[in-house]
């Protein structure tokens, strides 16, 4: 567990700095008035890149771990998939469980008055808000890559630390922007507020790490180096 912090300090540190920022102002700016400060930058091409950007967790985690299943370790494609069903299922078990109105739903209730800056050709959802499955996605499958990024890396270190490192962060890095940007896309687009992208952030590192603590102990058997494509 030691190693997993170390080896992805920069990813897990950059998420619980947005954790801790999404916190705050959560405590201290109501609701509706958060919502409508994180939502309200509106453009045609923003419109555009977060009406698709959004829609990669539905599918893209999957080809992923299909990917890994195939063309990586057995135990990889195991650990990944297991960590991208395993947030799914758990998010979709607390949304049925508390059954929290969407943005769209709770403004027309309680600030009626309020129009949300709605993107063409989006379809809006009314209930099942928190948490973000979405943005559970996201974090699940950008916390799995860097895992998985930082473990290939061990072997190269040896004799290109100092190139490894600065690879290891750039990754880490990237993929925390690639997250944040997804979990902002659903605030954005008026289908999830920030405590449901909060939560989302929350279960999806959770259970990632849940996942690498059942499964990183196998590392170095036979079956989960096992792999379908062997190279040449």
């Amino acid at each position: 567990m030691t190693k997993l912090f170390l080896k992805n300090n920069v990813f897990i540190g950059l998420s619980l700095i947005l954790i801790v920022v999404l916190g705050l102002a959560l405590l201290f700016i109501p609701k509706g008035e958060l919502h409508l400060l994180l939502c309200d930058r509106h453009t045609p091409a923003r419109d555009i890149f977060y009406r698709y950007y959004t829609t990669i967790a539905e599918w893209f985690p999957y080809v992923v771990c299909v990917g890994i299943l195939l063309f990586g370790r057995i135990g990889d494609g195991i650990f990944a998939s297991s960590a991208m069903i395993g947030s799914a299922l758990s998010t979709q078990i607390l949304k049925h469980i508390i059954n929290a109105p969407r943005p769209l739903t709770w403004f027309g209730i309680n600030m009626p008055d309020v129009e949300l800056p709605l993107v063409e050709g989006v379809r809006m959802n009314s209930w099942f808000s928190f948490p973000s499955g979405h943005t559970t996605s996201f974090f699940a499958l950008a916390f799995v890559v860097s895992i998985l990024f930082t473990q290939s890396q061990e072997t190269r270190a040896k004799s290109q630390e100092s190139r490894a490192k600065r690879l290891s962060t750039i990754v880490q890095i990237t993929l925390f922007i690639l997250a944040a940007i997804g979990g902002y896309s659903r605030i954005y687009l008026s289908q999830h507020f920030a405590l449901d992208v909060f939560a989302g952030i929350l279960v999806g590192t959770l259970i990632t790490i849940v996942c690498y603590t059942v499964f990183y102990r196998f590392d170095g058997q036979k079956w989960y180096n096992f792999r379908v494509f062997t190279k040449k």
